[in-house]
């Protein structure tokens, strides 16, 4: 068996879907990955399908893109083949497929395709829990089958008969399912619309007692999960496989020898996020765009934990996380590390202030993490001084809830307290009137 090509054991069980992953490996692209990590993560993306069994992978090295086929006449025969012998039901193409280009590869391999964005919303579509979430997936869904109408098939290419009072030709079939798409577009959009409106009101209700929010993310995989439950004591799905965790889940945790945070597990981030899901899941995501501190959580034993760091940040910046966001880069599962390169990352973790060493399955790190967090939010408090009448009892009573008050001294007129507070307590406050 070659380097860029392998069998995977199968598993016993229920009838599931046979299927083979193929990497083009594409000499001409600028944006080009290595391939066998890539293949690697392919691979493990088709695994986090429970109904499908990946019998096989192989790279498929190419100097240029076939415009109608995306592979040379050579490759199809190659891989036709090999899909015939291993009877392959299902191919997954590890990146773009135009609908011509899965038409005609369908049509000769005889086999259903997918394309890299389609077996990532197989997944999100598999894994989404909450109202919120299905209807996400179900617009990304339908925004990309739209684009597979365009020439996708040939029974979109006839013509249906108009009314009879105009004349013409009528509309074409693929006009009519391009509006009916639209249509449901419509429709999931005025549904989710609602959703996030009770999510904003949720939001508001949490404003009233802010407590700061503190959001794990990272590359799918890292571990975030893990972490989560750990700290939490939650019980968040956390399995070695991408996307293990699709809907956000929010819990509270009082820091050692700190505040009272609220921590988000969030959807893990992978490279090639398909920019339909970008768009869908930004309303998901929000409770990042509003955290306090986020701890970018990385898988620090990942042959390309590095370049994964970078996939991180550039999809951060694409959903318009502020620069002057504080973040915090935990690196994570040192147990899977060789002794001697474990002990070299904690050295130069100890060294800087922005980056803790952890294990979330062993607990190492964790009570450093946590005095960490909260020397960081006890950071961001500020201390003001206010004068307040007799008549502002509520304002004085929510104070002392938020047991911000350090001093109090009462005066002929009202009360001068000062007060150590966050500036999203401030914000609060001054919402009282």
């Amino acid at each position: 068996m070659s380097r860029s090509q392998f069998q995977v054991d199968e598993t016993d069980g229920p009838a599931q879907t046979r299927a083979w992953v193929l990497h083009p490996d594409i000499k001409t692209d600028p944006d080009r990955r290595e391939a066998e990590p890539a293949l690697a993560e392919a691979i493990a993306l088709a695994e986090a399908l429970p109904n499908l069994v990946v019998t096989g992978a192989n790279v498929v090295p190419l100097r240029s893109v076939s415009a109608g086929m995306l592979f040379g006449k050579g490759k199809i025969d190659e891989v036709k083949k090999n899909l015939h012998d291993n009877e392959i039901e299902l191919v997954l193409v590890d990146g773009p497929v135009s609908p011509v280009q899965q038409r005609n590869l369908e049509k000769a391999w005889d086999v259903k395709l997918l394309d890299r964005t389609g077996l990532i919303l197989e997944i999100f579509s598999d894994r989404a829990a909450t109202r919120e979430g299905v209807l996400q997936v179900e617009m990304a869904a339908l925004n990309y089958q739209r684009t597979r109408l365009v020439r996708a098939w040939t029974h979109l290419e006839r013509q249906r008969g108009g009314l009879g009072f105009v004349g013409g030709p009528g509309e074409t079939q693929i006009e009519a399912d391009r509006r009916a798409i639209d249509d449901q577009l419509v429709r999931l959009r005025r549904q989710l619309d609602k959703v996030v409106k009770t999510r904003a009101l949720h939001r508001a209700a949490r404003a009233k007692v802010p407590y700061p929010i503190v959001a794990l993310v990272g590359y799918t995989n890292a571990g975030k999960s893990t972490l989560f439950n750990r700290l939490t004591g939650a019980n968040v799905m956390a399995k070695d496989m991408l996307f293990a965790t699709l809907d956000p889940t929010m819990r509270s945790l009082e820091l050692l020898d700190g505040p009272e945070i609220i921590l988000s597990d969030t959807v893990g981030f992978i490279s090639d996020l398909p920019t339909e899901l970008v768009a869908s899941f930004r309303a998901t995501l929000e409770e990042v765009l509003a955290a306090d501190i986020i701890c970018h959580v990385r898988d620090i034993s990942h042959a390309k934990t590095e370049e994964q760091a970078r996939d991180v940040a550039e999809i951060l910046t694409s959903l318009g996380v502020p620069e002057d966001t504080r973040r915090l880069e935990v690196w994570n599962k040192l147990d899977q590390l060789p002794d001697d390169a474990a002990d070299a990352l904690r050295e130069r973790a100890a060294r800087d202030d922005e980056v803790l060493a952890i294990s979330a399955l062993t607990g190492e790190g964790l009570e450093t993490l946590q005095h960490t967090l909260a020397e960081a939010l006890q950071g961001a408090l500020r201390e003001a001084d206010l004068t307040l009448s007799f008549a502002d009892g509520r304002k004085r009573a929510w104070l002392f809830e938020q047991d911000v008050v350090v001093s109090e001294t009462q005066g002929d007129d009202g009360f001068e307290i000062t007060v150590r507070w966050s500036a999203a307590q401030e914000a609060t406050y001054l919402r009282l009137g």
